[in-house]
């Protein structure tokens, strides 16, 4: 991290950002011209090489993908599903095959079968894809949306004067006592870590400043996930609501929605939902005359996984490469611009309304002692009834797959739960897993988004670890060697073994887990080794076969 490098991208603050100028700049062509990187980096006192080196960096910026009109998803529910390679036959009928990019995970796992072309997404394959492209047909999809439990997240949305109106009632107390609220309830994040999102807003409230900022990291990357990319847009208000309390509780003035690239309609949404905020007077300056100032700005990326970890978030809105960076410091300290940040995802800022509404007690009633509230569940197109389902934490995962998934269309051998760096859970572990953070963590496994992607009976198992190998490392930053180079080398592993008579070294490959899991400086290639260790642990019949 270079400090001056984040003090000079904010010079001149939210309203003129570095990155937000980047991905305009790539419009039409797809990437920025050499020029105007040089020009961006002239106004904004970096060096040429920061513009270009932050450029090049992005699926959506990179000049190998200048000129692309459709890209095509190759995340793993996809994969998995087996529907991709037909519909890229299909769409070389009407593009050329230079033409042809990728995208990784496009929130369309329900149904598989996934592009985007123009600015949209798209499911189809046969037929349909000459439909789409002939804008016979358009890019809207339906899943089932069902609460199993407690209806929190999925409740249907009243109206914004009803709905804000625990935002204007806590607007009347002291910020510190909204805050012991939070604390009360103990929401965990539900992202991944799940580390409570009260110490959060406390960390940063402490901390010293006059500007703060709340980031909500809308980059889900997962592939399997889609339920923030539901939140975004069926709920947006409930993501808003959460974003000014925490910058209530800080004293934080500014909001940062960051959302994938490859959710184009989520950015849309939002960014009506904030305009209906605007004109209800619920943001801006001295908010219904209690003197608290806040305003929300989207921040749109242009495709990378890694920027899911939040100080590589914060270094992609500086304009920086979104590298990892080394704490403490922690964001809570200095983080975005160097100052004061607090970065939760979706789904655990959406929790907020209920907090406020009914009190961190109720929301702590449901759920387990050290998991409480609610989460969301993705299923793929694998099972009978794929969707976004609410349960309260603690719901066995049985009841999850047999009862409201309505079982698997055809064999399923394992699960990953939680995305590429989530655990692989055979089948035989259903009945003794539920939906909380320390029941997979006992097991060897890991809850993290808690999507649900199904490996198919006849998927190859080494096939499924060489390809979360090659997604770790192609998106990996780069900065630490042990990722950079060690899911490299997992990768060209996996691929000699599945393509020739060459056995791995099964101390070596150990080896190999080990230094990833040790050496990497984020969870990110700290992360690939657990999937992978689980199925080697419950595979081993089908996998020794490719060791020695």
């Amino acid at each position: 991290m270079s400090e001056n490098l984040s003090e000079l991208s904010g010079r001149k603050g939210l309203a003129d950002n570095l990155f937000d100028r980047l991905g305009k700049l790539a419009e039409p062509t797809g990437t920025p011209s050499a020029e105007a990187l040089d020009q961006l980096a002239d106004e904004f006192l970096v060096g040429k090489a920061n513009t270009y080196g932050t450029a090049t960096f992005y699926d959506f910026l990179k000049p190998e993908n200048k000129d692309k009109k459709v890209y095509v998803c190759n995340g793993t529910a996809c994969l998995c599903a087996g529907t991709q390679d037909s519909l890229i036959d299909e769409l070389k009928t009407h593009f050329r095959p230079e033409e042809i990019g990728h995208m990784t995970c496009l929130g369309r796992c329900h149904e598989n079968s996934a592009f985007h072309l123009n600015g949209r997404n798209y499911s189809g394959s046969g037929e349909a894809v000459s439909a789409i492209i002939n804008e016979e047909k358009n890019g809207d999809d339906k899943y089932t949306v069902r609460a199993a439990g407690h209806q929190i997240l999925t409740a249907p949305f009243t109206s914004i004067d009803e709905f804000y109106s625990p935002f204007r009632s806590a607007l009347k107390k002291d910020a510190g006592q909204v805050l012991e609220e939070i604390k009360t309830s103990f929401v965990r994040g539900r992202g991944g870590a799940g580390f409570p999102i009260g110490s959060k807003l406390e960390f940063c409230r402490k901390a010293e400043g006059e500007v703060k900022f709340i980031i909500c990291n809308a980059d889900e990357g997962d592939p399997g996930a889609y339920s923030d990319r539901y939140l975004m847009e069926q709920q947006p208000h409930a993501v808003l609501f959460g974003m000014l309390i925490s910058g209530f509780v800080t004293g934080a003035s500014h909001g940062i929605v960051y959302i994938r690239a490859e959710y184009p309609a989520s950015a849309t949404i939002m960014q009506s939902a904030i305009d209906d905020l605007r004109t209800k007077g619920l943001i801006g300056n001295d908010i219904d005359g209690n003197g608290f100032n806040f305003d929300f700005k989207i921040i749109r990326a242009q495709g990378s996984y890694i920027c899911g970890e939040e100080t590589a978030l914060i270094n992609s809105i500086e304009g920086q490469r979104p590298e990892v960076r080394v704490r403490p410091p922690y964001p809570a300290q200095k983080g975005l611009f160097n100052k004061p940040t607090v970065v939760n995802n979706v789904e655990t800022l959406a929790a907020m309304h209920f907090v406020m509404e009914h009190g961190g007690a109720a929301w702590k009633a449901i759920g387990t002692e050290k998991s409480s509230g609610t989460k969301l569940i993705s299923l793929d197109s694998l099972f009978n009834r794929p969707g976004i389902y609410e349960v309260d934490m603690g719901t066995p995962l049985s009841e999850v797959v047999n009862k409201l998934g309505g079982g698997f269309k055809r064999p399923v051998k394992a699960m990953q739960v939680g995305g590429p760096l989530g655990g692989l859970v055979p089948i035989s572990k259903i009945d003794d897993l539920t939906i909380d953070f320390e029941s997979f963590a006992s097991q060897g496994f890991l809850l993290g988004h808690a999507s649900i992607v199904c490996v198919p009976e006849d998927f190859p198992m080494l096939k499924f670890i060489e390809h979360l190998f090659d997604f770790a490392s192609y998106e990996s930053c780069g900065k630490c060697f042990p990722c950079r180079l060690g899911t490299k080398r997992g990768q060209e592993l996996a691929t000699k073994a599945l393509e020739s008579d060459y056995k791995i070294d099964q101390a070596l490959f150990d080896d190999l887990l080990t230094t990833l899991e040790q050496g990497s400086l984020c969870a990110h290639g700290g992360g690939i080794p657990l999937p992978v260790r689980n199925a080697l642990q419950y595979f081993e019949n089908e996998l020794k076969q490719y060791f020695n």
